[in-house]
């Protein structure tokens, strides 16, 4: 079976640290070893998702990072409404930029379509700033 990715935003981080040191401060709340991030729309297409798919986040306007979906359950809120929790692998896997316009929600996304992983080397290496990261990639440059 193919797989397919998820697209989100990531919300209130300014940087891939800060995604990391948030999901540190909250691991006491999931499964261990695991990292939750709580979605309002379950996925139609959730067997694809699970054959090996990750969750891109978007940070600042740009791909930066991922993290391998693990599981998706079924989670009801303080406010009785039922939503999805993506259930994700705590390793954070950097990527090229790849530079994305805003959306809500989250979307699919085509395994062709998502930034490769770093080059083993590269994993520590600072960003590139939002505008750059758009201006290289109108050049086709990454």
């Amino acid at each position: 079976m193919e797989h397919v990715h998820l697209l989100k935003l990531c919300v209130g981080a300014d940087s891939i640290d800060d995604l990391a040191d948030w999901q540190t401060s909250q691991a006491h709340r999931w499964p261990r070893g695991c990292a939750v991030h709580v979605t309002r729309m379950w996925p139609k297409r959730e067997a694809e998702v699970l054959a090996g798919g990750s969750l891109y986040w978007v940070i600042k306007g740009v791909i930066l990072c991922r993290q391998r979906i693990v599981g998706l359950e079924q989670t009801v809120g303080d406010d009785g409404i039922t939503r999805c929790a993506i259930v994700l692998d705590t390793g954070i896997v950097r990527t090229q930029a790849a530079p994305r316009r805003p959306f809500q929600g989250w979307r699919y996304l085509d395994p062709k379509d998502a930034p490769p992983d770093l080059t083993k080397g590269r994993e520590h290496e600072d960003p590139l700033p939002p505008g750059l990261a758009e201006a290289m990639a109108e050049f086709g440059l990454r």
